[in-house]
């Protein structure tokens, strides 16, 4: 059986824990919280086998198999290395870190200690990045000439939005999704320009922004983000010959496809997927295996994939002077 071990016993944690549950040849065997008794509660709720009130404590049990970490984006960098030391493969939330250093120095720790490491942002893992993928492969909607995106939540009043020590604002909670939507849609392609506004509350951390961008090919981007309001969090990518429009970019469920015929748009296809269990459980699913295989690094997110994230999120915050996390204590972006 592969055990799963998991700290911090939030929302996400939640979703993790009854994907868990759901999936075969996987059991949740330890949770870990620094207050004990939330531990507990969690672990009696989903049937851990082992709760803790200490990270380090189910970090050094030698039954667990991967560590899923679902604490604060700001602690991120800490929880991932003191795993590693330990001995165990991290599954980690995202925003992976709160800029583009940490990570380099996780990745560095799992290079050297030969474990499995990855960012779990569940839409690099689902069904639709191959189908969205596929239909732009295909040719259905032409040259691919821009793309805009856009998620916002009711959710700037929440401790972990709210305080910019903690990792907060939009940048790292969600506007992470428009992003990697939009580079999902360019295979990764390489940004030649950025530009973009924010707002900032009177923490200073980032409550709504916009964020434009030009590709090397010519594609241009646009992309916003506001965590005072509900958007209709679309993301259409545009083509010379029609258009895909997906109904969430933070979780793409339905897929419309359109051409053009002179000023005539026609719908082409219609695409609904669903999830066996969560939508949690590609990622999962893609860690069990890639450990078994003695892997250390995502095929849906690998390393270099979450640097070039963190990268581009690190020089729109640069834009801003939004300070994140241990920067905040540093006075500078890291």
């Amino acid at each position: 059986m592969f055990n799963v071990g998991i700290i911090g016993c939030g929302h996400i944690a939640e979703q993790m824990a009854e994907t868990v549950r759901d999936t075969e040849g996987v059991t949740l065997y330890a949770v870990a919280s620094r207050d004990r008794a939330k531990a507990e509660a969690f672990g009696k709720k989903w049937r851990a086998e082992k709760c803790y009130g200490s990270y380090d404590d189910l970090f050094n049990d030698e039954n667990v198999s991967l560590v899923y970490i679902a604490t604060i984006t700001s602690l991120h960098k800490d929880h991932m290395i003191a795993a590693l030391k330990a001995g165990k493969p991290v599954l980690c939330e995202k925003s992976f870190t709160v800029n583009r250093a940490e990570a380099e120095k996780v990745f560095a720790l799992a290079k050297e200690k030969n474990l499995y490491v990855a960012e779990a942002i569940w839409t690099r893992y689902m069904p639709s990045r191959t189908l969205i993928n596929s239909i732009i492969d295909s040719g259905t909607i032409g040259r691919v000439t821009s793309i805009t995106a856009n998620l916002g939540y009711t959710i700037s009043k929440k401790p972990r939005i709210e305080h910019p020590e903690m990792g907060g604002g939009a940048m790292l909670d969600i506007s992470v999704y428009p992003i990697n939507f939009a580079l999902m849609a360019l295979k990764d392609g390489k940004i030649r320009e950025i530009g973009g506004l924010c707002v900032k509350n009177a923490l200073g951390a980032d409550i709504r922004e916009t964020m434009d961008a030009i590709t090397e090919d010519g594609v241009a981007i646009s992309m916003f983000t506001d965590t005072e309001t509900l958007s209709d969090r679309k993301g259409i990518i545009y083509g010379t010959e029609g258009r895909i429009e997906v109904d969430n970019v933070n979780n793409p469920l339905k897929i419309e496809v359109f051409t053009y015929e002179g000023r005539v748009v026609t719908k082409k296809e219609e695409h609904n997927l669903k999830h066996a269990s969560t939508g949690f459980e590609y990622e999962l699913l893609e860690a069990v295996e890639a450990i078994r295989e003695g892997r250390t690094e995502s095929r849906s997110m690998p390393w270099q994939t979450t640097l070039d994230v963190l990268s581009l999120m690190d020089s729109y915050r640069a834009l801003w002077g939004v300070r994140l996390g241990s920067e905040c204590r540093e006075g500078r972006l890291s």
